[in-house]
């Protein structure tokens, strides 16, 4: 048999799980944002550099380039 749905009991065991939660302060928020913003740069640079080589050895390996 399934149990009645009781809105406020719903709602005070999320409050009861929030207060539960570490929350990240300011600055630990700051420097992750900053990190993932550089391996992101990181990523694309290095994602740039080894789809220009890739292209460029099959255009040499093709003869197309030249």
């Amino acid at each position: 048999m399934m149990s009645k749905f009781n809105p406020f009991g719903f709602v005070q065991e999320v409050r009861q799980e929030v207060s539960k939660v570490t929350w990240p302060t300011r600055k630990e928020v700051w420097i992750t944002t900053i990190m993932v913003l550089v391996m992101v740069a990181l990523a694309a640079g290095f994602f740039l550099f080894t789809d220009l080589l890739l292209g460029w050895v099959v255009n040499w390996v093709l003869g197309i380039g030249a």
